[in-house]
């Protein structure tokens, strides 16, 4: 049997004739930048998030990086955020000639540890960032308290995370603002590149609305410097068509992972993903920690069963950001599940009998 990592098609063969009429329905408009296919998603994943407004952009990328622009992020800055991440989340902080700050991670749920924040903070500090990783949220609300300590603004990357829930709320709703990325991989995807930006701020909305279109509010009247990245029509409809089904998706996720889970539960050599009290997991990633983890990925590949490293090296340690003055060993928890993290696949069309079969490899796998 061959198992892959992820299988797009076999999620458009459920759901072709509604991609079909979608995809149709805006060639047939004429409008493929904006317009009403774009307001509507974003009304509708401002309903689905609990949220007062939804600004579609060009990528997830451009939702952390205008998101940073409109808080008036720029050198001098500092932006406090997690080492161990996609490499979007201190890019942008880079793009803007400001500083990422790097705290290390909680060693059960890999995102942010929320007890390394404050020490992190410094007078430049302008916003924290924390990453809601493979599906799980971050432990929210002592971040929080700190960010109101020292009056910093929230930003959360929520790229991986769409449908998580922290203590009843879901993310993109807990900061001043909330950055999804639509990319085809993730629960809710996109067939190319896409993202959007989240909050209950008007002005904060207004700005980045000017700001993904050249700064201007009105055609060739330009109130700031801004860029391109505008959300496609294209993208918009076939998104819409697939938001009414995003919670079954990350339930089915839930199954998946709990399968997993119980095959995997006697294992001293594999550590399973752990879910905080009070949260949901969407499952982005089912990612567990493994010793010998490039000798198992090796063996599992052998049996057809497609893996993948979600993150082999940290950030603070990757040769962009060695201008920063970071060194190994000072974020220990990081660089440890980096050397370990093995990502199984995980998608909701994926079968009970491929589950388990990916499950029983990895058992021997290690075993062996």
């Amino acid at each position: 049997m061959k198992v892959p990592l992820i299988d797009l098609v076999r999620q458009y063969e459920v759901l072709r004739d509604e991609i079909d009429e979608a995809i149709r329905r805006v060639v047939e408009s004429g409008r493929f930048i904006g317009g009403p296919e774009v307001e509507s998603l974003e009304e509708e994943v401002a309903e689905y998030l609990g949220v007062k407004y939804a600004v579609g952009v060009a990528s997830g990328t451009d939702a952390l990086w205008l998101s940073l622009m409109a808080l008036g992020v720029g050198p001098g800055d500092e932006v406090v955020t997690t080492p161990f991440t996609f490499v979007a989340t201190a890019e942008v902080v880079a793009l803007l000639g400001a500083r990422p700050v790097f705290v290390d991670i909680d060693p059960r749920t890999y995102c942010m540890d929320p007890g390394k924040v404050e020490e992190a903070v410094t007078p430049r500090t302008k916003v924290i960032v924390p990453v809601h990783l493979f599906g799980q949220p971050v432990d929210w609300d002592p971040i929080e308290e700190v960010a109101k300590r020292h009056d910093l603004f929230l930003v959360e990357d929520g790229a991986q995370a769409i449908g998580a829930e922290y203590k009843g709320r879901r993310t993109c709703s807990l900061g001043h603002l909330g950055c999804l990325s639509f990319f085809p991989t993730k629960n809710l995807g996109a067939y190319g590149d896409g993202g959007m930006v989240t909050t209950d701020d008007p002005e904060l909305a207004e700005k980045l609305r000017v700001l993904r279109t050249h700064g201007a509010k009105e055609k060739y009247v330009h109130r700031l410097v801004g860029t391109n990245s505008r959300l496609d029509a294209l993208q918009a409809a076939v998104l819409r068509a697939k938001l009414p089904h995003i919670d079954g998706w990350n339930e089915r996720r839930r199954e998946i992972a709990a399968k997993y889970d119980e095959i995997l539960k006697d294992l001293d050599s594999v550590t399973t993903p752990y879910v905080m009290p009070e949260c949901t997991h969407v499952y982005h990633q089912y990612t567990v920690l493994v010793k010998e983890r490039d000798e198992v990925r090796r063996r599992l590949a052998e049996a057809g069963v497609a893996t993948a490293v979600h993150y082999p090296i940290p950030l603070h340690l990757q040769e962009a950001f060695r201008y920063l003055g970071y060194k190994e060993g000072d974020f220990p928890v990081a660089e440890r599940v980096s050397r370990e993290v093995l990502s199984l696949p995980i998608f909701p069309e994926l079968s009970d009998d491929e589950v388990r079969y990916v499950a029983e490899r990895l058992v021997e796998a290690v075993g062996a």
